[in-house]
């Protein structure tokens, strides 16, 4: 018989991961539901009308795409399967695909149901992605993202929570050592002004990009490839390797930028987010000005993000920004938008690095009731239901076995607490209350141990 394999690119995750996984994301899901984002779910599935043209070439060629149901070579165009160019043949086979983010489906969504929702609209959405890339260490072909997003206003009060929100995420996951790095889109506008690039902005943000995985001589020496002279790549370095307090960033970009309408505008807003901060009694603490930060920008156009934390080897955490025309290609321009998301599996692994999960994270029930023989065991089904009428996570031994073998596997379910029931349990109705972590043996009644267990 063959042995069962899962398709490359994906996981099971057993109760332990699982235990650690939800910690992570009832953490995210309770802040984002304090900030009042509405929860949202969106089909595994979509058109492929709705997916395609939407993440570049490179990314249409990363759709999973699903076959049509039945017999789906009989509506193919003869002609076009016997090129053998799969570009031509898709579109005869397969109308839908699995979702690449929650983005584009998001955008989908308020188009669609642009009437009935509530401008400004808050959404969260933690869900699976699928994305046919070649799978390596850290990155999946199956992955959960974890986004909230506000739709229809311009107000940097939106940008300012955002930052807020991380801070409470990080702190409910007990990551105290982490960089909330901003910059803005405008500002790098500025930039591409200064060293009179305007028309290959794009070539200047992609290159800037991969400064912090290739280093400034390989970003330079792409630029001059690209037609940049070493006048305009002295000036750009200069800015981009100011270093100082944040305050002095601005002081800096604010008289580098005196002549850019972009680049004013960018500073502009970030210090407005900042004074937005003091207006919630936050401290920019862990925020860090990065004029070398340029996300994906083919569609961002304001405030941009990426968390990092410190000290481990995972790289960034989550990321966003401000969009202005996400829902144009479907039909609805000029919705503005801000939004960011957390990457969970590389949250897991950083919270594992640093060995930061609770250990009460991974305990699936609080009570274990063992008992020596078929009296005490039916007893011990009614103390059963009393600890859950009490909201007690809690389960019996469902055989009759050796008292050390239920209590090994209490340990190897991490179950804190064991109630031994024996023949003198069943007459005084006094119990023994084991705590597996002090090994420590009480006799106590029902109600003590209520009270005790709470």
């Amino acid at each position: 018989m063959e042995k069962p394999t899962l398709p490359k690119g994906t996981r099971d995750f057993g109760p332990s991961q699982m235990a650690k996984r939800q910690f992570i994301f009832n953490t995210i899901r309770s802040v984002f539901q304090k900030y009042g984002f509405q929860p949202l779910e969106t089909p595994a599935m979509e058109n492929l009308s709705t997916l395609t043209g939407k993440y570049g070439e490179e990314g249409d060629q990363l759709l999973f795409k699903i076959l049509n149901s039945g017999d789906f070579l009989k509506e193919a165009n003869k002609e076009n399967l016997q090129t053998g160019n799969w570009k031509l043949v898709t579109g005869d086979i397969s109308e839908k695909g699995l979702r690449y983010d929650l983005t584009v489906p998001f955008a989908r969504y308020v188009v669609m149901n642009r009437h009935e929702i509530t401008f400004p609209f808050k959404r969260y959405q933690i869900q699976p992605v699928w994305r046919a890339d070649r799978p390596q260490k850290g990155r999946y072909r199956e992955f959960y993202q974890c986004d909230a997003d506000v739709v229809g206003t311009d107000s940097l009060i939106c940008e300012a929570e955002i930052i807020l929100m991380i801070k409470e995420v990080f702190n409910g996951l007990g990551i105290t050592d982490y960089s909330i790095k901003i910059n803005h889109r405008a500002i790098l506008s500025g930039l591409a002004e200064i060293c009179q690039a305007s028309e290959k902005e794009s070539s200047l943000f992609v290159a800037i990009d991969k400064l912090d995985k290739i280093g400034e001589e390989k970003v330079k020496e792409e630029l001059r490839n690209r037609g940049f002279n070493d006048t305009s790549l002295t000036e750009v370095f200069d800015i981009l390797n100011f270093k100082g307090t944040t305050a002095e960033k601005i002081k800096f970009a604010s008289q580098k930028f005196s002549n850019s309408e972009a680049g004013k505008k960018g500073v502009s807003e970030f210090t407005q987010v900042l004074e937005l901060l003091k207006s919630f009694n936050a401290t920019e603490e862990h925020v860090e000005f990065d004029i070398a930060l340029a996300r994906g920008l083919s569609y961002y156009t304001g405030c941009i993000f990426e968390v990092k934390i410190n000290n481990v080897s995972i790289g960034s955490v989550s990321g966003g920004g401000r969009y202005d025309n996400l829902t144009g290609v479907f039909g609805l321009p000029g919705v503005s938008g801000v939004g960011f998301s957390f990457g969970v599996d590389r949250l897991y692994d950083a919270l594992e690095e640093l060995k930061l999960f609770p250990q009460e994270a991974q305990i699936s029930g609080k009570v274990l009731i063992a008992h020596f023989d078929a009296e005490s065991k039916t007893y011990g089904l009614n103390i059963l239901q009393q600890l859950r009428a009490h909201g007690i996570a809690s389960e019996i031994y469902p055989d009759t076995v050796k008292i050390q073998k239920q209590l090994e596997y209490a340990n190897k379910k991490m179950i804190p607490y064991v109630i031994v029931i024996g023949s003198e349990e069943v007459k005084s109705g006094v119990l023994a209350f084991k705590n597996m972590k002090t090994g420590e043996q009480q006799k106590l009644a029902v109600e003590e141990i209520l009270t005790l267990v709470k």
